[in-house]
């Protein structure tokens, strides 16, 4: 039976064939139209499925011939056939020419050749950050999956990419999809009204003023089939623990919610209470359920315990913002039960109202944003307010309503602006190229996102130490 490493070989042979996908392992052929586009993509060692979805949709200004750098394997594999899919899709088809170099050298074969001008990055974190530091370096603009670094070495060498990327006038910028999420949009524009919402509160470490908390699962059925994750995934100096993963998104809607579009500055800004990590087990069957191979590669060996292996998938942040307490933590459980699906949940204490994100089975894991007046509020100014605000809504969100519950009230808001997680990633690649148009990122960015990474990587040294 052919491993899987050659599987994947002979099906990106047969993609290239059948769909004339240009491959080579010498000399990467240029088509001579990078010029007349404002962005033409380089996507190295695409590991993730995310680095496919920046190209689920065209771009009058990205380049329809995409170079990929990228070593041979189930990896590269996949990445083509999800490029394919959208290429031949029935509904509004794409139309990427693909040329591709697999050599050794495939990232110094990028930098010497340079054939576009962005590089994307999604898929095995354990070099990303050095990639990063030497792209920005060479001055090539970089799109990056989150996240883009793993440990407190790799926070020092981002913030030296950050610089470096000021001198050489290049935008680095890391993909935050979540802030597409219309009740997270929502939350953050309601919190802001001081009629409806107040003044967000201190809080403390028993109940902070705010809390992003997410629950993901490792199995997941997609389309009738099991979501494939590369073993790579599973090590922890590969892929990040949990606590520098998925929380990088709960961080961000942290600073980008109560602080929007101000600058904040780990030194002054942020100050780290506590964090704690804990593993989800998991067993040889499970693994080859979600990877498809039967046993666990020789790098996790060594971690395993009893044959199984405890993956850090799990973490939790405690720390302030400007003075306010704030607690974010993420959770990866095997497989969701009968029914179920991920969840999260996110609140916000103001001094007259709480706004309050639930996605769980009572809302049918739809996202939904809830308005609680707190202890003691006169209800009928703060309905009176809430009217006004879901007025000024229509502007941006038409059709959005409200509801009475028991506790508060509920927003209604319209199917068409829950646009799904694989939309959010042509929205963010859409305003990070309308940035290169402008020439610089929003002042606010850069800053925030060299204090979202001190946290998260912080916070895992902490952990590690309790």
């Amino acid at each position: 039976m052919a491993k899987p490493t050659e599987l994947a070989v002979k099906l990106l042979l047969s993609i290239s064939l059948i769909f004339g996908i240009m491959t080579s392992t010498c000399e990467t052929e240029h088509t001579g139209t990078e010029s007349s586009y404002d962005v033409t993509l380089m996507t190295l060692n695409p590991g993730h499925f995310h680095a496919a979805l920046v190209q689920k949709n065209m771009l009058p200004s990205v380049n329809p011939n995409v170079f990929i750098f990228a070593p041979e394997g189930d990896d590269l594999a996949l990445h083509m056939e999800r490029i394919e899919a959208f290429n031949t899709r029935d509904e509004n088809p794409t139309n990427w020419k693909l040329t591709v170099y697999t050599g050794s050298d495939y990232f110094d074969r990028m930098l010497n050749e340079r054939p576009g001008n962005v590089m994307v990055t999604a898929g095995n974190n354990r070099m990303k950050t050095d990639y990063i530091l030497q792209a920005v370096n060479e001055g090539v603009h970089v799109l990056s999956d989150k996240p883009m670094a793993i440990d407190s070495g790799g926070w020092l060498k981002l913030k030296d990419a950050f610089r470096l990327a000021d001198e050489r006038g290049v935008l680095l910028y890391d993909i935050m999809t979540e802030r597409y999420e219309v009740t997270s949009r929502i939350q953050r524009i309601l919190s802001q009204n001081r009629e409806l919402f107040g003044e967000l509160e201190a809080g403390d470490a028993e109940n902070p003023a705010i809390v992003k908390e997410s629950v993901h699962h490792l199995y997941k059925i997609v389309s009738g089939q099991p979501l494939r994750r590369p073993p790579w995934y599973f090590d922890v100096t590969q892929q990040g623990e949990g606590i520098v993963d998925v929380t990088t998104h709960l961080v961000d809607l942290s600073l980008w919610g109560a602080f929007p579009g101000e600058p904040l500055y780990h030194e002054e800004d942020i100050e780290m209470v506590d964090a704690r990590r804990w593993p989800t087990t998991i067993t040889r069957q499970q693994f080859e359920n979600i990877t498809g191979h039967t046993e666990f590669p020789d790098y996790l060996q060594d971690q395993l315990t009893n044959g199984d292996l405890p993956l850090y998938s799990n973490g939790e942040i405690d720390f302030t913002l400007r003075g306010h307490h704030v607690r974010v933590s993420v959770e990866w459980a095997y497989e969701a039960p009968p029914g179920g699906n991920d969840t999260h949940y996110s609140v916000m204490r103001g001094t007259k109202t709480n706004l309050v994100i639930r996605q769980g089975a009572e809302q049918n894991y739809r996202s939904t944003l809830f308005i609680e007046p707190v202890q003691n509020a006169n209800s009928t100014e703060i309905e009176e307010h809430l009217q006004r605000a879901i007025s000024d809504l229509q502007s941006e969100f038409p059709g959005t309503e409200y509801e009475t519950t028991e506790n508060g009230w509920v927003l209604e808001i319209p199917d068409e602006f829950y646009l799904g997680h694989e939309a959010h990633f042509g929205k963010v690649a859409e305003a990070y190229f309308g940035y290169l148009q402008d020439g610089a990122l929003p002042e606010w960015e850069v800053p925030n996102m060299i204090t979202k990474y001190y946290i998260t990587t912080m916070a895992r040294e902490m952990a590690m130490g309790n």
